[in-house]
């Protein structure tokens, strides 16, 4: 249910370049002499040296290269979003329930998408500090869809279909589970709501008349419009390459990504699965994701290997019960 790249400006290294040549052309003497100038300018260069490693960082960093977050997310607060997700997917889980169709914990299959959880979560705080602190949770529901999503604060449901529809190898699994993790990690979520809620107009009625409070009464129910987002295809663009990132650290091949999507491309002809509904395709989706796997090889050639191996459900049943 939750599935644009900006290189980084130029200006840094133009900047680099001016700097490098003021300070490796020799001074006029008179600059030499005067011992507080030669301070000053010893200081500069110091300074200068500090500050360029972080520019060379951001420009040079191992893995994919993505734009700003919106802006319109800090019109809603984090944590009332994550506690209306909370809600709205404890909702869920308990509907699955009723209806026989939330997977035990022993389901071998439910076992698959925590032990790959578990792999990808430790990277999840360079993208998001709040997410080292999340609950978060892993669920699997015995419906035919092809569907996965990623809520809020870390709440993880896969759906049986895309399982056994797919027949998804843990790598594949790996890209699906970080490219949801993505959404949350990059709070595309609240930063639709927040985006609703400057188009209203009532932003500085919210702000200057009622206060922040009021804004908070209105996410009343929010948790059931997060699981019916549809993502842009710049947030899914984003998340495709910030999932690959993910993957490929936790030692899930890369390569992965693009199998996943022709196999998804695939089983969208005729009715397209519920999944490409709220996660639109792009016709250079394929081109981008290959054109970005040499950021994140050297990752995944360096990262350790999963221990566990799983594999695709052995029936293609609908109810989850592997």
């Amino acid at each position: 249910m939750r599935w644009t790249c900006v290189r980084p400006p130029l200006e840094s290294r133009a900047n680099a370049f001016t700097f490098h040549e003021l300070v490796s052309k020799p001074p006029p003497s008179d600059l030499i002499a005067d011992p507080a100038r030669r301070r000053l300018l010893a200081t500069a260069a110091a300074g200068a040296a500090l500050a360029l490693p972080g520019v060379s960082a951001l420009a040079q960093r191992e893995g994919v290269q993505v734009g700003p977050r919106s802006r319109f997310e800090s019109l809603v607060s984090a944590s009332e979003i994550e506690a209306e997700a909370a809600r709205g997917y404890a909702d869920m889980l308990a509907q699955a329930r009723a209806k026989n169709l939330l997977a035990e914990p022993v389901h071998p299959q439910l076992k698959r998408l925590v032990y790959i959880s578990t792999r990808l979560r430790p990277f999840a705080g360079m993208w998001n500090e709040r997410a080292v602190g999340w609950q978060w949770e892993v669920n699997l529901i015995g419906s035919p869809q092809i569907n996965a999503f990623c809520m809020p604060g870390g709440k993880i449901a896969f759906f049986w279909g895309i399982l056994t529809k797919l027949k998804l190898t843990d790598d594949e699994v790996a890209m699906v589970m970080g490219h949801e993790m993505t959404h949350a990690l990059r709070e595309h979520g609240r930063a639709q709501i927040g985006k609703e809620v400057a188009t209203q107009g009532t932003i500085s009625l919210l702000a200057g008349l009622f206060g922040w409070g009021v804004a908070g009464r209105q996410m009343a129910g929010m948790g059931g419009r997060l699981l019916t987002l549809k993502y842009s295809r710049d947030d899914e663009t984003e998340a495709d390459l910030i999932g690959l990132e993910l993957a490929a650290r936790a030692g899930y091949d890369p390569r992965a990504a693009l199998s996943l999507w022709q196999k998804m491309e695939a089983a969208s002809k005729g009715a397209p699965p519920a999944f490409l509904s709220d996660h639109p395709s792009n016709p250079d989706r394929l081109r981008t994701i290959a054109a970005n796997i040499p950021r994140v090889q050297g990752l995944y050639d360096r990262a350790p290997k999963p221990d566990v191996r799983y594999g695709p459900p052995m029936s293609g049943g609908n109810s989850g019960k592997d």
